[in-house]
């Protein structure tokens, strides 16, 4: 069993999807995570194993990596991918209450701003780290935040921007979330986005990258 955490986990930090996927060339025609985690389940290993000592392990990797520049986007996204055909056999797991999720994550584009490749990224990379995304898209308004809140009132919110233009619409965001749920958590990221322009705004958490953000997502973690 142990060997299938192992192989499961080489498959997502190498970004090798299923039997199909010709990437890794040297894993070329091997069995990827879609298939090797639908055998762990079949075996008996254990959910919360397959999430917490293979996935969430192997996306630290990923992630780690990515912030040390020795992997670039397009080896995160098929991590990403990778994970995301075996967080699909764990999804039942996790509806019936058998696999704990660390917390829920709200995340959106705020409106004005239709770019989603860095969201995409952080939605994916967060999920592989245990935590349940809500994904709102692109030219998110401050209402949709707020009406998923209501749902979710412990979640995180998340916001992201590409453009100087649109990321002065976070500070519109967190004002209005704040006037409903004033402990509300919020972290900001994209391009255009720093430090001091996160304290400007009164987020809690400025996210450099994915690894940083799902660093603080962990130590708040309820």
């Amino acid at each position: 069993m142990s060997n299938l955490i192992e192989e499961i986990a080489l498959c997502v930090e190498s970004g090798k999807v299923n039997a199909a996927s010709p990437y890794p060339p040297n894993m070329k025609g091997q069995p990827g995570s879609d298939e090797l985690t639908k055998q762990a389940l079949e075996e008996g290993v254990s959910p919360d194993d397959i999430l917490n000592k293979s996935l969430v392990v192997a996306m630290n990797k990923v992630g780690q990596q990515y912030s040390e520049n020795k992997i670039f986007v397009p080896q995160m996204l098929l991590a990403a991918k990778a994970m995301a055909a075996s967080m699909q056999h764990l999804k039942p797991f996790f509806q019936s209450g058998e696999v704990k999720r660390k917390g829920t994550f709200i995340m959106g584009t705020v409106f004005g701003d239709l770019h989603d490749i860095g969201k995409n990224l952080c939605c994916m990379m967060i999920e592989g780290a245990g935590w349940e995304v809500i994904d709102l898209g692109v030219d998110v308004q401050a209402e949709k935040f707020i009406n998923e809140l209501n749902k979710h009132p412990n979640a995180v919110v998340g916001l992201s921007a590409l453009l100087t233009t649109t990321m002065v619409n976070m500070g519109v965001i967190i004002s209005s979330i704040r006037e409903k749920y004033p402990k509300a958590k919020v972290a900001v990221g994209g391009a255009p986005v720093n430090l001091d322009f996160a304290k400007q705004i009164n987020a809690d958490q400025y996210g450099k990258n994915p690894q940083e953000l799902i660093g603080w997502l962990d130590k708040i973690a309820v």
